[in-house]
């Protein structure tokens, strides 16, 4: 319930400022409403920008702006349309309706509640995006990316926010990762942490000239297993063109997990993975733009997993490693 309720504030704050929506404009959507609207179906995405239903409600294209079209790390090509829910008698608005097609054609409509609405209403939106989520990875992200980014990317917020689940965490001078973390190899590929072994070539980057050179691996520490506390850092990178058909989006986010005390280089210098702070950059793979470039700091949480092994890699050269796609400093 908490990363829902975190979630919430997100999209209520997006709604409030994209929406433009004054209180007496807007009016709560009954459940009874809120079901019915989901069924609502706009036939031409590309020309019906106002579209009446049951004589009741209106689908009005919000800012009659074109498609977003996202596209993630995987290389697939997403559509969104937004379209104000209206009812017609008084005209208030009951909710922002978003029609999200994939690049097989497949359509999954979400509803955005008005913000005066219930919490009966809220829950049941929380429970149908999240239901999409399991089938459409990333739709949550995505959908909370499309509503914030009317003010500015930087407001987005990593919507699985977390918190410590045992508060026996081990906390010390062990700088690791843990051993599902993904290290880049000379080739490009990665490799699980835990199974690099001696000898082997990894990606080192230089920060100044941001150009990668190929190091190799002297030893591979283990540490034994504890419920360690660990930091997960949420970057992200977003580049945005428009075109007759619309706006285009390439979206890049990764997650990097390590102890708390393990060292990070970001535009503000030198400093413990616990202590990044949202809006700082920090150096990862770009597989947009096949160079290493600057992402932002969405948000950090702090977690248990768990006890397990921690891991550090010890190299011939180089300071850094790039592990999940984000340059990490080696322990030395």
């Amino acid at each position: 319930m908490q990363s829902k309720s975190i979630l919430s504030l997100v999209l209520l704050f997006a709604i409030l400022l994209t929406v433009r929506s004054q209180a007496q404009d807007s009016r709560a959507i009954t459940m009874e409403e809120y079901d019915l609207a989901k069924t609502f179906v706009v036939e031409d995405l590309d020309n019906d920008t106002y579209v009446k239903f049951e004589n009741k409600y209106i689908l009005d294209r919000y800012e009659m702006k074109k498609p977003i079209f996202i596209t993630g790390d995987d290389g697939k090509r997403k559509r969104v349309d937004l379209y104000k829910l209206v009812a017609r008698e008084g005209l208030n608005d009951l909710g922002l309706m978003v029609f999200y097609t994939t690049e097989t054609g497949t359509l999954y409509t979400a509803l955005v509640p008005s913000f005066p609405s219930g919490g009966d209403v809220w829950e049941k939106y929380f429970e149908d995006i999240h239901a999409i989520d399991k089938v459409e990875a990333n739709f949550v992200l995505k959908l909370s990316y499309v509503l914030s980014r009317e003010v500015s990317y930087q407001m987005f917020k990593n919507v699985n926010n977390g918190e410590l689940t045992n508060e026996h965490a081990t906390y010390g001078t062990d700088i690791c990762f843990p051993g599902d973390q993904l290290v880049t190899l000379a080739d490009g590929s990665t490799r699980l942490l835990k199974d690099i072994k001696t000898g082997d070539k990894v990606i080192t980057i230089d920060p100044a000239t941001k150009v990668g050179s190929v190091v190799t691996v002297n030893k591979l520490v283990t540490h034994k297993p504890e419920n360690y506390a660990i930091t997960v850092l949420t970057v992200i990178s977003s580049d945005k063109s428009e075109s007759s058909e619309g706006v285009d989006i390439k979206l890049s986010v990764k997650e990097l997990k390590a102890t708390p005390n393990h060292p990070m280089l970001t535009d503000k210098g030198n400093k413990p993975i616990g202590e990044v702070l949202e809006g700082e950059a920090i150096l990862s793979w770009n597989e947009a733009t096949q160079s290493y470039d600057e992402f932002t700091v969405l948000g950090t949480k702090e977690i248990t997993e768990g006890a397990q092994p921690v891991y550090s890699i010890e190299a011939d050269a180089g300071t850094t490693l790039l592990m999940n796609g984000v340059m990490v400093k080696q322990k030395n």
